[in-house]
């Protein structure tokens, strides 16, 4: 499990990565240009994660295919041929609603001045979603091959190369013109096409991988395993669109109580997110273990997986979590100055939210675990309803109740958070310890 995992892990904070080498290099164009790329950034993301959903789908079908029979090589192809269809299919209607970002802003009632700097910078980056995509799926192709090595490296490219990029079209360096913010959203898009066609090479190059011929026949249709896909993707992209909506509705509601509580949740959530990458790892790789020995009809080799993963991840949470308790202000200190009197009081918060992102830690861990376990077993539509249950249905409302109704304020928001996290971990779990029963046939749109 670690083997497969922690290629996985360093590839999620590789693209982490990429995103804030664009924030910090945007800073430094002004405040203006930083607020209006992340208001670009955030609109972009909104649809962008739930395609990412549709493509995830590949993972588990790969692995259960490849668990059913080792030496398969039609199948594989074929899932991946219909992967990067979906890809196609589902990047149109993206670049169609990017394309028109500034008038969608305004509509939501950003200032025109922001959302016109936003409208630039998403022409330029919309064009990287279809190679994204691209990569995602043929990555999920070597990760179910248990060879994630060669996403890693391609990763750590790309993010070398964006540097560069955004530092030449940006800034205007080595003979190229100053684009600004538009240069940003260049950068990105060659960045995800450099990973897309680093990725692709190795399918042609790599021996392993070379007798799949994966790009042989692309126009041939395969319908049951197109279906199949958006059967098990739809629900994946369910399941991140209510995660991530809920974060984004906490940091609204953040900049509802005032701006110090706004820029205090902003670093604790960002403390959080980047430990969060080793049980999204862990959650690919649960995911690829589980499949393998689904595939092969190995109840002892299911649990043995998923229960290593879980062990793994919640154990690794609890460590972080106690890592934020014991010392706060040295976490904190990374992206703010401790010494400024002016801090004081976004510094106070910061530490009383990080002692509820504690919790969060274990919660999270262990829901994002368990929905690669789950994952693994084509399970898909029940864990999105639970998302939303768990999400929507307790920590929003909790959170909303505890803030303003009981004056909690910031520390309210976060123990919503933390409850709608443990009651998507509890159910999630409830439904692995019955995944018996659960578990659905090996059939893939037929």
């Amino acid at each position: 499990m670690l083997a497969l995992a922690w290629p996985m892990v360093l590839t999620n904070l590789g693209q982490t990565a990429m995103t804030a080498t664009d924030v910090m290099m945007m800073g430094r164009l002004g405040p203006d240009t930083l607020a209006s790329g992340a208001l670009g950034a955030n609109l972009y993301f909104m649809p962008m994660i739930f395609g990412l959903g549709l493509m995830l789908a590949t993972s588990p079908m790969m692995a259960t295919e490849l668990g059913r029979r080792r030496h398969s090589v039609r199948d594989l192809r074929r899932t991946v041929r219909q992967g990067l269809w979906l890809a196609i299919l589902i990047s149109i209607p993206i670049w169609i609603v990017l394309w028109y970002g500034e008038a969608i802003l305004l509509a939501m009632g950003q200032e025109p001045a922001l959302a016109h700097q936003a409208g630039i910078y998403l022409r330029w980056l919309e064009w990287a979603v279809l190679p994204f995509y691209g990569y995602i799926v043929l990555r999920s192709f070597i990760s179910a091959l248990e060879r994630p090595g060669w996403a890693l490296v391609i990763v750590f490219v790309a993010v070398a190369c964006n540097v560069l990029f955004n530092w030449m079209f940006m800034f205007g360096n080595l003979g190229v013109p100053a684009m600004g913010i538009a240069g940003s959203g260049l950068a990105t898009t060659l960045s995800s096409m450099l990973m897309f066609a680093g990725m692709a090479a190795v399918l042609l190059l790599e021996p392993k991988f070379r007798r799949y011929r994966m790009f042989g026949r692309f126009w041939r249709a395969d319908w049951p395993r197109f279906k199949g896909l958006l059967r098990l993707g739809l629900p994946i992209a369910g399941i991140l669109a209510f995660e991530v909506t809920i974060f984004n509705a906490a940091a609204l509601l953040m900049g509802l109580i005032d701006a110090d509580s706004l820029a205090a949740h902003a670093i604790a959530i960002q403390i959080a997110s980047i430990s969060f990458m080793v049980p999204l790892g862990l959650n690919q790789a649960a995911t690829v273990r589980v499949g393998l020995a689904h595939g092969a009809g190995n109840r002892e080799g299911v649990s043995r997986a998923g229960w290593t993963a879980f062990v793994i991840g919640v154990s690794f949470m609890a460590l972080t979590g106690l890592v934020m308790i014991l010392w706060p202000r040295l976490l904190i200190s990374a992206f703010i100055d401790l010494g400024n009197p002016a801090n004081t009081r976004v510094i106070a918060l910061a530490v009383s939210f990080l002692a509820f992102a504690a919790l969060f830690q274990i919660f999270d861990g262990a829901q994002a675990v368990a929905a690669g376990m789950l994952r693994g077993l084509h399970d898909t539509k029940v864990p999105m309803i639970y998302a939303a249950i768990g999400y929507w249905g307790v920590g929003l409302p909790l959170g909303v109740l505890l803030a303003f109704d009981f004056g909690f304020n910031g520390v309210g928001i976060w123990i919503g958070l933390s409850s709608g996290l443990a009651a998507v971990a509890a159910l999630l779990m409830v439904r692995w310890l019955r995944r018996d029963r659960i578990a659905p046939p090996l059939a893939f749109g037929h």
